[in-house]
């Protein structure tokens, strides 16, 4: 049987209620109170294991993004690190093991700031920085199964050929306050729509239609509880490239997503000759054996043991937080 937490945690990471007592309603479907929701959701946040309650944006909808790597000298990896977390526009920096040992994502309101964010963190930290921006995402902020802990089932090749999904590009209208009011998540009250547009000054449906309209449109992902994994016991994570033929990305993409192992799959360019890998995927589990299972079980299913490839282990997580896409000044 699930526990109340369980539950919560893995029925609402998506489909969060566009209702004007969201917290009410969830507690309904749980068989609970409101008060014992939000008591909940607070401690979860206070302890570090949900990040927020809010929305996840799909990259490059709303502001732009990379993910960014730099080799660090091993003696020198930790005071780089600190040089990067530093910078407000950075939202993850974490470790790796690879010779690019320190992996980290910048987010900015446009291309011409997010150059230039590169361009003084490569000034700031005395190395050039390899930038990664995402091509197309298969699979990305879904959310998380809280099921790890049982044999990730792989999906036969055969039966996985459908083609990619477009992606898509909406417009975003003039939805920059909204994404301000909410980027740091909802306010844990009943009425967090209501306290939203308080402070922006228009009905609480107005925003709840806005934010309607913004999931329609794909700008938001997913709406719901946003977890940290190793806070909630899967403590290994590892990003695994691979060098695939451009012709074959799609359908690979495709594949890789659907597994219950992978977590996220993107399409990101090559930066030869330094780095050959256009498609990544990230793995999570609870330790590493459990992680390299589920690689290697995906590569047999998948027959892709014969592509090269490379397992980038999480290491140190020197940062992690969402992304900051306006700020008022």
């Amino acid at each position: 049987m699930e526990t109340l937490t369980e539950k919560l945690l893995n029925d609402f990471q998506r489909d969060f209620p566009l209702s004007p007592q969201p917290f009410a309603q969830m507690a309904r479907l749980l068989n609970t109170s409101q008060e014992q929701v939000l008591a909940l959701l607070g401690e979860l946040q206070a302890s570090g294991a949900v990040s927020r309650v809010g929305a996840v944006f799909r990259p490059n909808t709303v502001g732009v993004s990379t993910l960014a790597a730099l080799a660090a000298p091993p003696e020198q990896l930790e005071t780089l690190a600190a040089i990067i977390s530093a910078c407000p526009q950075v939202n993850h920096n974490y470790e790796r093991e690879h010779r690019f040992n320190l992996w980290f994502v910048v987010t900015a309101q446009h291309q011409t700031a997010l150059k230039q964010t590169l361009k003084t963190l490569e000034r700031d930290t005395g190395y050039p920085i390899l930038s990664l921006p995402l091509v197309r995402d298969y699979h990305i902020d879904l959310g998380f199964p809280m099921h790890l802990q049982e044999q990730a089932k792989i999906s036969p090749l055969a039966q996985q050929n459908e083609a990619c999904t477009a992606f898509m590009e909406p417009a975003l209208g003039n939805a920059e306050d909204l994404i301000e009011a909410i980027q740091d998540g909802l306010p844990l009250v009943a009425r967090p729509y209501q306290a939203i547009g308080v402070r922006l000054g228009c009905s609480e449906q107005i925003v709840i239609d806005r934010l309607g309209s913004m999931l329609d449109a794909g700008v938001i992902k997913r709406l719901g509880v946003v977890v940290r994994h190793h806070e909630l016991g899967y403590r290994a994570n590892a990003m695994v490239v691979w060098d695939v033929p451009d012709e074959r990305i799609d359908q690979l993409g495709v594949l890789l997503g659907r597994q219950d192992c992978v977590t996220l799959c993107y399409q990101r360019p090559r930066r030869l000759p330094d780095w050959p890998y256009n498609l990544f995927c990230m793995v999570h589990g609870r330790d590493r054996s459990d992680v390299m299972a589920c690689i290697e079980r995906m590569a047999g299913g998948l027959e892709l043991e014969s592509v090269p490839h490379s397992i980038l282990f999480s290491g140190r997580r020197f940062k992690q937080r969402g992304a900051r896409y306006r700020t008022r000044h």
